[in-house]
């Protein structure tokens, strides 16, 4: 009976344990997701370090839903913001050679994620450093940027 008693408590401790797991996180894809979202963000930055603006906008939504907030206010759609891209780094050297500092990874649904990063852009007119909230929705397996917000 002391062995069924013994077996019955470390049997409860297991199951609580695993219950406390789940309810701090709920969602069983995270690291999967956040390795997914990182590597899209890697070859964001190495479309972009070889000045490919339209493979870089691969990593966006293509729609009009896209909502970029920059220090001109809100773009609303892909095609805008890409023409925003063209026109605010019109040449390789304006677009020099982007890196990504992700500091926070923020999973807000099972297909919606909130990434909180830095960007620095090593130029020869002059680098350019700045911060930014994205938010992404899986969407046909990918993962697309839906919001970006960068300063």
């Amino acid at each position: 009976m002391k062995n069924l008693f013994t077996f019955l408590t470390i049997f409860l401790f297991i199951i609580s344990s695993l219950q406390a797991q789940n309810k701090e996180n709920p969602y069983s894809n995270y690291r999967s997701s956040k390795k997914e979202i990182t590597n899209m963000m890697l070859q964001q930055a190495k479309d972009w370090s070889n000045g490919d603006i339209e493979n870089f906008m691969e990593g966006y939504i293509k729609s009009d839903d896209l909502k970029f907030v920059g220090s001109k206010g809100i773009t609303y759609g892909w095609q805008q913001t890409l023409e925003n891209y063209k026109k605010g780094y019109p040449s390789k050297e304006h677009m020099g050679i982007l890196t990504f500092n992700l500091l926070e990874f923020d999973q807000l649904a099972k297909d919606v994620f909130l990434v909180i990063g830095e960007f620095h852009l090593k130029r020869t007119v002059g680098d350019a450093n700045g911060m930014f909230s994205i938010i992404l929705k899986q969407l046909e397996g990918k993962w697309k940027i839906i919001a970006d917000h960068s300063s």
